[in-house]
């Protein structure tokens, strides 16, 4: 049994994939578990499409290289809703799709037959609390009802450490809020 949890993220730059990925392990390693999160992108630009890769496990990881068989897919921008995003899932694997849409419509466009689908309009959350169109955040919420590798409180701490200085307590709640609302909005098929 695999004893690494690995999540891959599809987004594009300048919506917080990579930020998501530190977070989440972050979180984890706070948790007491060992971590890796990088992202992986060509020319460094806002909106080009990247992915970001999170490693988390109770043991030290050796594995230095991209994510190829993740246990979950994290799709932070619609449009990039294509069969590429199940590259190595496996038929068990769990999808999380910023999305409007009923699992069910993604689980049919994508031809997904195995796993659980999840969608959450990570987007309209973001506009409605944070008052910017930055998914990531609530998306990181959906990730956690959906397969929860670190508690909630775990998040919302490391959220916390990270963004009260750099943003001040205001914009802090309103992502800690974003998350939460994902976390109870999420649609699950």
């Amino acid at each position: 049994m695999k004893n690494i949890t690995e999540v891959r993220w599809h987004g594009r730059g300048g919506q917080g994939a990579k930020s998501a990925a530190q977070f989440l392990a972050e979180a984890a390693l706070d948790s007491g578990k060992y971590i890796q999160a990088f992202p992986e992108y060509g020319p460094e630009r806002a909106g080009a499409p990247i992915r970001a890769y999170t490693r988390i496990s109770d043991n030290v990881i050796n594995i230095h290289s991209s994510v190829t068989s993740p246990d979950v897919v994290v799709v932070i921008d619609s449009t990039l809703i294509t069969p590429s995003v199940l590259e190595g899932l496996p038929k068990e694997g769990v999808l999380v799709v910023n999305s409007p849409d009923e699992p069910d419509v993604i689980r049919k466009n994508l031809s997904f037959k195995g796993g659980k689908v999840a969608t959450v309009d990570a987007t309209k959350i973001a506009l409605e609390t944070i008052k910017a169109p930055m998914p990531n955040t609530p998306m990181l919420g959906a990730l956690l009802k959906t397969y929860p590798i670190v508690s909630l409180d775990a998040l919302e701490s490391k959220i916390r450490d990270k963004f009260l200085k750099k943003i001040g307590e205001e914009k802090t709640a309103a992502n800690i809020k974003a998350i939460k609302r994902a976390y109870e909005e999420v649609k699950l098929g």
